[in-house]
């Protein structure tokens, strides 16, 4: 939904939430949760959707016919998509994703492919007046970042992919971001990483020079599409969990002229003190599904392990932390958990500082861990949780 107060921009849930990937598993969940959460949220005002699409799915949605008819869904609900979740191209919820989840990544023509599609789709919905931001993997997993003809080819593609959103805009007058969201134990996964990649890869004069042999675009003209078009999604959760601080975030990021252009709202777990029982305690939240990478700081010094279980054979070999961080999306409205607590803190931390001079213009709630969570952190219907996630955010940035 639009916030009332202008600057703080579009308030949404993303829809990854809901397990779905194909075109018709994701209609149905449209059909089924969308109208409930907007009677609650917006009953009287257009309510903002964050889709996720993979790309079986996109690739239906392309059909002209079926783009149509979701055009036509959403005028008749008064809903408007602004911002898609283009990061898992294609199984997300049900079975092992784990490290599969970024695959394929930006060194593989396929993800431009994936990323293109969900752009063409995006400017076809977009209403008149409001940009768009798809989010994307923080270039590969980072064990798989092996050379800098890696490094290269990742940057190559997202500046052919500008190119593409260049000519999108040319054509249909929509500006579209890509943003890059930083996760722990990929390419780039703190602030520095990130900052690092855009200014020697991605803002570089070689950047430059290679949209401008894609495009008819000049020396300025080539530069300015680059900061248009290119951006950071920066996830609460990731940044917390890698003990990043957030005025400094945010600092650093205005500072290299890096635009935030999706910011998603969410929470990991936070254990402090570490010790005998932390494992017990964490047992519950280590699945099968998805990768939890945990962070330990032990007097300020960061050791980071891929997954709990990595954590738990550090734990048992006698590795000491005083403060374990993981990377598992719980409900925002979560804090004290009993024996633990979340990282909701930085949260406050950020929003306050929207409050102060606004980040970004699309917030974005993403727990889509929802499915896995357990079941006593779970025991409402999931309408019922994204209700109270979205009235939190607004109660935090003084909207109701």
């Amino acid at each position: 939904m639009k916030l009332s107060s202008p600057d703080l921009g579009h308030l949404t849930y993303c829809t990854n939430i809901h397990a779905g990937e194909t075109w018709p598993d994701v209609l149905q969940n449209l059909k089924t949760y969308l109208p409930q959460a907007k009677a609650a949220l917006s009953p009287d005002a257009p309510f903002g959707v964050g889709l996720r699409l993979s790309y079986v799915a996109a690739e239906a949605l392309s059909d002209a016919e079926t783009l149509s008819r979701f055009k036509s869904f959403l005028k008749e609900n008064g809903l408007y998509v602004f911002t898609l979740n283009g990061f898992p191209y294609g199984e997300f919820h049900g079975q092992p994703v784990k490290e599969a989840v970024y695959l394929p990544d930006w060194r593989d023509s396929q993800r431009l492919t994936y990323s293109n599609t969900l752009a063409d789709i995006l400017a076809a919905i977009l209403p008149d007046g409001v940009d768009g931001t798809i989010s994307t993997v923080p270039g590969a997993f980072k064990p798989n970042v092996k050379t800098p003809a890696d490094v290269t080819a990742m940057a190559q593609n997202m500046i052919r992919h500008v190119a593409h959103l260049v000519g999108l805009q040319i054509l249909t007058g929509k500006a579209i971001a890509l943003t890059l969201e930083p996760e722990p134990c990929c390419f780039i996964e703190t602030i520095d990483e990130t900052v690092h990649f855009f200014k020697d890869n991605l803002f570089s004069d070689n950047a430059r020079s290679f949209l401008m042999s894609l495009t008819d675009l000049d020396d300025a003209g080539a530069d300015e599409a680059l900061c248009r078009h290119l951006g950071v999604c920066l996830d609460l959760c990731h940044a917390a969990v890698e003990f990043e601080d957030a005025r400094e975030v945010v600092g650093k990021l205005r500072s290299a002229n890096i635009p935030i252009g999706k910011m998603q709202i969410s929470a990991g777990l936070r254990f402090a003190p570490v010790g005998d029982q932390t494992i017990g305690q964490l047992k519950p939240f280590e699945d099968a599904v998805y990768l939890h990478q945990t962070i330990a700081s032990n007097n300020g010094t960061l050791t980071r392990y891929v997954d709990l279980k990595d954590a738990f054979e550090a734990r048992s070999s006698g590795a000491i932390a005083d403060e374990w961080r993981v990377h598992f999306h719980v409900p925002i409205f979560l804090d004290d958990l009993g024996d633990f607590a979340t990282t909701q803190n930085f949260i406050r931390e950020m929003l306050q500082l929207h409050k102060e001079q606004p980040i970004s213009n699309h917030l974005e709630v993403e727990t889509y861990t929802w499915n896995v969570l357990p079941e006593e952190y779970r025991n409402v219907d999931v309408v019922s949780a994204i209700v109270r996630e979205l009235t939190w955010v607004r109660q935090q940035l003084a909207e109701i």
